[in-house]
C-alpha cells in the first residue's frame, strides 16, 4: 500500500493524543476518517482538524461497550461503504501497587484496553476481509516487557499482544494485515488519566511530557508502518532495547526497571 488516499480508516480514542494525531495524520494524506470517542461533542469539535466534512465522520463510542462498538461499524459503513483500516487505540493506563489496588481498576483497564479491541475488531473483521485491510492494536512497550506498578496495563496490553498475533495466524491466507504497534514514553494525556489505586483518575503526570516523542511523530511512523503492511512495530530504541533485554537478561532489566519507576515523581515503590 503506497498510499492511504480514500482508506477508510476508524480510529478508537480519536478525542485526544495518539488517537487524534494519527487520524489528523491520515486526513492529511487523504484518507476517509472515522473517529470514536466518548466524548462526541469533542470529537465535532476537532472534526474540522482532520478533514474535511466530506471525508470525516465523528461516532460517539465506548469501546467498553460491545454495542456501541457494532453501532460504529454500522456507522462507518452506512457513510463510506467499507472499512480498510481499524485502529484500535482508546486505552487507559493506571499507577498503583497491585497490593494496595481496588481490582475494580483492573477490570476497568481489561473492559476498555482489552475488550475494547476485542469489540472494535468482531464487528469489523468481516469488511477488513472484504477489503484485505489492516487490524492495528496500539500496545505499549509495556505489552512487551511488564512495568511495575502498572499491572492492569502491562496485563491487557500482553492480552491484546497474543489476540492480534493469533488473529494474523488465524487469517495469515486471507490477506489481512494485522499490525501490533508499541509506542514506548509518548507525550498525551495518558499518564495524566492514568488511575490510581482507588480508581481515581492521577491528574498528573509523572513525566517530562516534552522530553518524550510526540503523539505526532509517532501518528508519522503507524501511518508508514500502515502502509508498508508491517505486522510489528516497537517505536524508540529504548524501546527496542527494553524488549531484547527482556529476553537476554531478564533478571537485570528487573532490577534497572524498578530503580527507573522508584526514580518516578510520587512513585508508589516510596
Amino acid at each position: 500500500m503506497r498510499t492511504l488516499q480514500d482508506k477508510v480508516i476508524i480510529v478508537t480514542g480519536a478525542s485526544s493524543g495518539i488517537g487524534l494525531a494519527s487520524a489528523r495524520q491520515f486526513g492529511s494524506e487523504g484518507a476517509k476518517v472515522v473517529m470514536a470517542a466518548r466524548s462526541y461533542d469533542k470529537l465535532l469539535e476537532l472534526a474540522p482538524s482532520v478533514a474535511p466534512p466530506e471525508r470525516v465522520l465523528c461516532v460517539r463510542c465506548d469501546v467498553s461497550q460491545e454495542a456501541d462498538c457494532r453501532a460504529l461499524v454500522e456507522a462507518t459503513v452506512a457513510r463510506f461503504g467499507r472499512i480498510d483500516i481499524l485502529v484500535n487505540n482508546a486505552g487507559l493506563s493506571m499507577r498503583a501497587m497491585f497490593k494496595d489496588l481496588d481490582l475494580k481498576v483492573i477490570r476497568t483497564l481489561m473492559d476498555v484496553n482489552f475488550w475494547g479491541t476485542v469489540h472494535c475488531t468482531k464487528f469489523a473483521l468481516p469488511y477488513l476481509l472484504e477489503t484485505k485491510g489492516s487490524v492495528v492494536g496500539v500496545i505499549s512497550v509495556a505489552g512487551l516487557s511488564a512495568l511495575p506498578a502498572r499491572t492492569g496495563y502491562s496485563a491487557s496490553k500482553y492480552a491484546i499482544r497474543g489476540f492480534l498475533d493469533a488473529i494474523r495466524m488465524e487469517h495469515l491466507k486471507d490477506g489481512l494485515n494485522v499490525l501490533v504497534f508499541a509506542p514506548g514514553y509518548i507525550s498525551s494525556n495518558v499518564r495524566k488519566a492514568a488511575l490510581t489505586a482507588d480508581g481515581s483518575p492521577q491528574g498528573d503526570t509523572p513525566l517530562d511530557e516534552g522530553r518524550l516523542m510526540s503523539a505526532e511523530e509517532c501518528a508519522k511512523r503507524l501511518s508508514r508502518a500502515l502502509r508498508r503492511r508491517r505486522s510489528q512495530v516497537i517505536l524508540s530504541l529504548l524501546g527496542r532495547a527494553t524488549v531484547h533485554a527482556h529476553y537476554l537478561v531478564p533478571r537485570l532489566l528487573d532490577k534497572w526497571t524498578y530503580s527507573y519507576v522508584s526514580r518516578e515523581p510520587g512513585s508508589p515503590f516510596k
